[in-house]
């Protein structure tokens, strides 16, 4: 069974930095993406960063030149290291998995982290 199991998150101060890391673990599944999604209170989920199998990354505006999306494709891990945070950055983030499995009835499927708490506020 596949589980994504995310950290890194918590309060920093405006114009800090976190790094937060999830993790997918299970057998027969390869990666297709990943990335990173948010949601602040009252709003809907929304991508933040994305990485494809390939490298290839693509970033929401807000947070481009600031956040960085990269993946460990031997720990089967992904990242997203974000500097000088604003307030406006503050939300649940979450880590979602876009998976090939092998040996099952769905051949693609996606899957979510549990979500990690990211608050900037001085």
């Amino acid at each position: 069974q596949v589980q994504l199991v995310e950290s890194g998150g918590g309060l920093v101060q405006p114009g800090g930095s976190l790094r937060l890391s999830c993790a997918v673990s299970g057998s027969h599944f390869s990666i297709a993406a990943m990335g990173w999604y948010r949601q602040a209170p009252g709003k809907q989920r929304a991508l933040v960063a994305q990485i494809t199998s390939s490298s290839n990354t693509r970033y929401v505006d807000s947070v481009k030149g600031r956040f960085t999306i990269s993946r460990d494709n031997a720990k089967n891990t992904v990242y997203l290291q974000m500097n000088s945070l604003k307030p406006e950055d503050t939300a649940v983030y979450y880590c979602n998995a876009d998976l090939y499995l092998y040996g099952s009835t769905i051949p693609r499927d996606e899957y979510w982290g549990q979500g990690t708490q990211v608050t900037v506020s001085s």
